[in-house]
């Protein structure tokens, strides 16, 4: 059965904490306390590090895909003139 665990606010300047209930299995709750006590933090900023990790991959990869759909849309100059019709299904 999940036992809930209460996430405490941590204070960062100038920004609001919001206590959050989770509800986790206790195998996952005691591997993530001891996770958090063999790095010297609590399980609150533990998690709040690792979703701040992971907002910042998404942001990166929306700018990257932004950029290269950007890119595509531009496309490249190969140099060279575009073939006609009749050069590209001529028979040889």
């Amino acid at each position: 059965m999940p036992t809930k665990i209460a996430v405490p606010s941590e204070s960062k300047p100038g920004s609001a904490k919001v206590n959050i209930t989770l509800k986790l299995d206790k195998d996952l709750i005691r591997k993530i306390r001891v996770l958090a006590a063999e790095q010297g933090t609590s399980v609150s900023a533990l998690l709040a590090g690792r979703l701040e990790e992971e907002l910042s991959r998404r942001a990166q990869y929306e700018r990257a895909k932004h950029s290269a759909l950007k890119f595509m849309k531009k496309g490249m100059n190969l140099g060279g003139r575009i073939p006609s019709r009749e050069e590209l299904h001529e028979r040889r």
